[in-house]
């Protein structure tokens, strides 16, 4: 496995973050005195999106220092703080919406997935909100060429590297809802994303809640 640490690290100064954020959809569900948590923020640009809605109660984390320092440079209201390899440091019930944008993207091991969602359960409150943008498996030939270059190194379709360092996976329908299957789904829809590169790739959006709302 590469160092995805040192390639995000190593990108941090110029790279572009192109996920759309839905913003008016979580403002359907996540009031603006809430405490949120945007976990894998990069250098921030959904917390200041977030900030010029009204959202003042928010925390950006990042494994990157690089993006994390970028993030404070960018935007020096907005709170940031480095994320610890051993997880989220934060108490139960802390927060009352935790934001996921193409982060399970970058994490590829099934039980590296589960441990992450867990940590999120874990810090939302009851009824508390997880908002995820991420990458679905393409048919197209460019990727399924690559899918099936790194199936074996991976053991795992959907996963494959770029020329640049990062390892990345796109995800089986199926296992998005199994491994979101201790949320309560609220909204679920399926688009297309322009990725960090200028590719367009098959995409999801969520938010799910810890309990039915």
């Amino acid at each position: 496995m590469k160092d995805q640490k040192a390639y995000w690290d190593g990108v941090a100064a110029e790279k572009i973050c192109t996920t759309p954020f839905q913003i008016a959809l979580f403002q359907k569900y996540v009031p603006q005195s809430a405490a949120i948590l945007d976990m894998g923020c990069g250098y921030g640009r959904i917390l200041q999106e977030l900030y010029l809605q009204g959202y003042q109660n928010t925390l950006g984390v990042d494994f990157s220092e690089n993006m994390i320092a970028r993030g404070r440079a960018l935007y020096p209201h907005l709170r940031f703080e480095p994320l610890s390899p051993g997880g989220l440091g934060y108490a139960e019930n802390s927060f009352d919406a935790v934001l996921l944008v193409a982060v399970l993207t970058c994490i590829t091991g099934d039980d590296a997935q589960r441990a992450v969602l867990g940590e999120v359960y874990r810090v939302l409150k009851p009824r508390g909100i997880v908002y995820i943008n991420d990458f679905l498996l393409n048919e197209d030939e460019r990727n399924t060429a690559r899918y099936q270059a790194y199936e074996s190194l991976y053991g795992m379709y959907g996963i494959f590297e770029l020329p640049q360092g990062a390892v990345l996976r796109h995800h089986h329908r199926a296992w998005v809802k199994q491994s979101l299957s201790r949320f309560t789904e609220l909204e679920y829809q399926e688009i297309r994303y322009t990725t960090m590169n200028g590719h367009t790739s098959n995409g999801y959006y969520y938010l799910g809640a810890t309990r039915p709302i």
